[in-house]
Formats: structure tokens, sequence, C-alpha cells
């Protein structure tokens, strides 16, 4: 790397000027994959001392891994691991690969969302260069790829390395530990009729107008269902549904045979031990459609690490109180596969995916000074 970053900044200036865009739906751009991303990683961290290695996951779409030198010995093992993609850039007010440093701010996508806080990473990291071989942990870093869809280089990583002892995923949380957040399930309500010539509707069965009733059922009565089922988490509230899209028929003469509505469930760890979204969904939906059936389109799953662990206290005594989240993240992947993970990182989840996404040059430049902390009390 040639040359290297003089500071936190100008690394992540250089980060977000390294389109990185996750290919999943509409891009906004030609910008598309995370490999020149991870590329770039690998070469930061081979400047810090670690050695450095790229496994593709898809094809162009590689996670990053780093392995900083450790002293001989058992320890245990912790990571660091943020994700190298973004989101789309469709609609951004701002240029989204520009990096621009502007009234204290670095603008850009991913400035928040997790290039900011992959630098912090990455610079507390290199700063500490001389110091982590002789810590009483061995440190690795990932970059994961397609984190903002399907999560794959994170589930790749759990199943092909092993255990670790703590997973810090990298992701902007104003510095607070997210050792709980709720899971999603998207799901597809099925309705079926008999198509008829549009004509005479009252010889056919129109899958709509059945949708229709149990659109009005779900905003009610399951919203309502899925709270008392939930329980009202400490950290998490309560689960929560979103009718997010639907589609029916094909043409406005023809009375719909079919009608397909996708619903966004969003689940806390209460949810789960009452039997889970899907299973709730499904009794509820042909409770009031006996002909009507459910789908999975997708599910990611809860976080619910002990916060006793001995490393998150760690993190706790460096300042980075105990909090949950809405969203989901890389960690709850590694957590089921049996590593214990929280998330953490400097900056605004309110900035992630914005049409003017920054992170303030302040809140970098505390990431660095608390994960310098963080490594420096394992010693303690």
């Amino acid at each position: 790397m040639d040359p290297l970053p003089a500071n936190v900044v100008e690394l992540t200036q250089a980060l977000v000027r390294i389109p990185s865009v996750n290919p999943d739906g509409d891009p906004g751009t030609d910008g598309i994959g995370e490999e020149a991303c991870a590329r770039y990683v690998a070469d930061f961290l081979r400047a810090s001392g670690a050695e450095a290695t790229l496994e593709e996951v898809e094809p162009g779409r590689p996670n990053v891994i780093g392995r900083y030198p450790t002293q001989p010995g058992a320890k245990p093992r912790i990571i660091f691991a943020p994700h190298t993609d973004t989101v789309s850039v469709g609609g951004m007010t701002i240029p989204p690969f520009g990096g621009e440093l502007r009234d204290g701010k670095i603008w850009g996508r991913g400035a928040s969302d997790t290039k900011g806080p992959m630098a912090s990473m990455l610079w507390a990291l290199h700063e500490m260069r001389h110091e982590i071989p002789s810590l009483p942990v061995e440190v690795h870093f990932v970059g994961f790829m397609s984190e903002e869809s399907a999560q794959l280089g994170s589930q790749h990583f759990a199943k092909h390395h092993g255990h670790y002892d703590l997973a810090i995923i990298g992701e902007p949380t104003s510095l607070k530990t997210v050792f709980r957040h709720k899971g999603c399930l998207w799901a597809d309500v099925h309705t079926t009729g008999i198509a008829v010539h549009g004509a005479t509707p009252e010889r056919g069965v129109n899958a709509i107008v059945k949708m229709s009733k149990l659109i009005s059922a779900l905003d009610t009565r399951f919203r309502a269902l899925l709270s008392e089922a939930s329980g009202t988490d400490e950290f998490l509230g309560v689960s929560t549904i979103n009718l997010g899209m639907i589609q029916g028929g094909t043409r406005s003469n023809i009375v719909a045979d079919s009608c397909k509505l996708r619903v966004d469930i969003r689940t806390t760890p209460g949810l789960q031990k009452a039997g889970g979204a899907l299973a709730l969904l499904t009794d509820f939906v042909r409770s009031i459609d006996e002909t009507a059936s459910v789908t999975v389109a997708s599910e990611a799953f809860h976080l619910d690490t002990d916060p006793s662990n001995p490393f998150v206290q760690k993190l706790v005594a460096s300042g980075a109180t105990l909090t949950g989240a809405p969203w989901f993240c890389d960690a709850a992947f590694l957590a089921a596969a049996g590593t214990p993970a929280i998330a953490i990182g400097p900056g605004s989840i309110a900035q992630a995916h914005t049409k003017d996404e920054f992170i303030a040059v302040s809140d970098l430049e505390a990431g660095v000074a608390f994960f310098s902390k963080f490594l420096r009390s394992l010693a303690d």
C-alpha cells in the first residue's frame, strides 16, 4: 500500500471512495461487489503486520481475513468484524463515493455503515500492531461481504473458521454494546381464487378480495397477538409486523386468481420462546382463510448474547454500555454457530442508508480511542 493513510480520517475517505455496493436489488451504480474494497483492506492489514487473505464466497465477492501475530501458547481468540458492502446509492444527494471532508464530517455511501466503524477498528489495530502479539488473546479481523443482503459472508465464515471467544461486529452503535437485537422473518402470504372475465366477476373468486380480509386482520388482531406472545423486552420492546408489498392479478379485466402479500416481522427472543413467528403467522392466517398459505422468503436470527461474558464485560468497563437494537446484523449468524457476538462502532445508525450519509471525524477518533482502550484492558 503506497502511500499508507496518515490517520483514521484518510483511511475512512479511502474506503468510502471504493465503490462496494451490494448487487442485490437496484444498486444504482456499476460499482458493485466487495472485491476492490477487500483488496484495499488486505493491503492495509499487511502494512499493519497482519497476515491477510481473501476468501471468495461468491465470484468476485470475497471476505477479507487478517490474523495478527501472537506469542506461542493457547489463547482465547477475538475477531473484529465489520462488513465491506454498502446499500444502493440510488437517490443520494451527495457524490456517493466522494469521501469529502466538510464541516467536521466525512460524506459518502458507507461512511456510517460501516466503512467509518471499519476504519476505526483498523486504525486502532494499526496503532497497536506492536502490542498485539503480547496480548493474552489472539486478534483477528474479517471484512464480511454481503451483510446488506443475505449475510452470505458471515454465514460462510462461521461455517469454515470455527468458534471465537468474542466477535466484535462493526456497526454504527454510538459506541454502545449491542448484545441483543431483533431477528427478521420475511414471509409471503398467498391467497388463491378462480379467474373469470372481469365483466362477470360474480362467477369467479377474487384472491385480492380474500387478501383484503387478511390485511385488515394482520394489521390489527395479529399485531396485538405478536405483542402479547413476545412480551415486552427490556431492550427491544415487542415484536412487530410491517405489511410491505402486495402483488395480485394479471389484468384489470380478469378476476384475480392469486395474490401475494410480503410481511416483515421483527422478532424478539421472547417470541422465539413462544414458538416463533412463522408458526404464529401460519396458524393465524389459516384461522382467517383456510385456503391461504404462508411461505418463507428469508429469515435472520435474533441476537441474545450473555452480557456476563467476560469479554463483553471488558467492553462495558471500557465505556460501552449495554443496549439493544431493532435491526439485525452479522452478529446473529456467528452467535448461532457458537461464537458469542456483539455489535459496536462509532457513528449513528440514524445516518445509515441515508441520501446524504456521513460520519463525524470526532466519532471516528473516539472509535479508535475506544478500541485501543478495550484491547489494552485485556492485559489487565
